[in-house]
């Protein structure tokens, strides 16, 4: 355990977010008998949370909601001694042999620190796109999409993301509106094939969001066309909004980052800094799915455990 002065308590290991990433990582660091404090500032769950359902994560074959999956690791995160604290993160100061984390429940220092953050959607900005998240507006076709089966779907975007998510989409709906601001997709010309020519599929060209609109769920799009400014309404089941992701990293300085903010790490989660490690959607990886954050928070706590050894 931590030694505790007058002046601070020194935790062996602050993890900062409590996504699937940060509380696995909780669970592992407490499972060590070490002393472990999280911070978040939003629920337990992170980013999973917003999902109606978790669907793809192994042993729950009935699915389980994201609210309901992170109440369950925070239980279990706690039940193995970890400190969860609601609190933003606003800075830290990651060299020496202390690490100091400024938030706004104060400050609190640690031996090893774990970056769970995450990352959030890039927003469009309109009407009705925050009171329709989770209620038909996603930005996971792999967590949500089969919750649209036989519907009408609108993807937003243009990029690789937004058209790979379209086409994973088409599995489930009946139609799929890929709704992008340019006459041109932005993404590789082999997905900009497969797309166009899709019998599922309406491109439609030129065109931006101007609203999300409906009752207890998101029943409608306002969109218009840039070329004429004309308006009108798109009836949907639900949307999919893919105008890029923007990792949680604008606290942290002294650690690489690639050209985007996502986080460098190895293979077993360490940054370049002595005692940081990184998991989750926050550093750069091929897939950011809940059990691969799972894997990422449970190799960050042995390898700080193995830091502080």
């Amino acid at each position: 355990m931590a030694p505790e002065t007058a002046e601070k308590k020194v935790y062996d290991m602050i993890i900062l977010g409590a996504g699937p990433a940060g509380l696995t990582a909780a669970i592992y660091g407490g499972r060590a008998n070490l002393d472990v404090l999280v911070l978040e500032h939003m629920i337990s769950g992170g980013e999973i949370a917003n999902s109606e359902r978790l669907d793809n994560y192994p042993g729950f074959p009935e699915g389980i909601s994201g609210v309901e999956f992170g109440q369950l690791l925070e239980k279990q995160a706690a039940r193995f001694g970890a400190e969860i604290i609601p609190a933003s993160i606003e800075e830290a100061d990651i060299h020496g042999e202390i690490k100091k984390v400024t938030s706004s429940m104060g400050n609190f220092y640690g031996r090893t620190i774990i970056v769970a953050t995450g990352t959030s959607p890039r927003l469009l900005g309109v009407p009705g796109e925050d009171a329709f998240r989770g209620r038909g507006l996603s930005f996971c076709a792999t967590c949500d999409g089969p919750f649209f089966r036989d519907g009408r779907i609108a993807v937003i975007g243009g990029g690789d993301s937004a058209v790979k998510e379209a086409l994973y989409l088409t599995r489930f709906a009946e139609k799929i509106f890929l709704i992008h601001r340019r006459d041109k997709l932005r993404a590789v010309p082999f997905l900009q094939k497969q797309i166009l020519n899709h019998p599922k599929v309406e491109v439609l060209w030129d065109t931006v969001v101007k609203s999300f609109d409906g009752g207890q769920q998101l029943e409608e799009i306002t969109i218009e066309n840039l070329k004429d400014s004309s308006t009108s309404s798109l009836p949907v089941d639900g949307a999919f909004l893919y105008v890029g992701r923007v990792p949680n990293t604008g606290f942290l300085k002294g650690v690489e980052m690639d050209s985007q903010g996502y986080i460098i790490t190895s293979e077993e989660m360490e940054t370049s800094v002595p005692g940081v490690f990184a998991a989750g959607d926050v550093r750069r990886k091929f897939l950011r799915q809940v059990v691969t954050a799972a894997a990422d928070g449970a190799i960050a706590a042995m390898m700080a455990v193995r830091f502080l050894e």
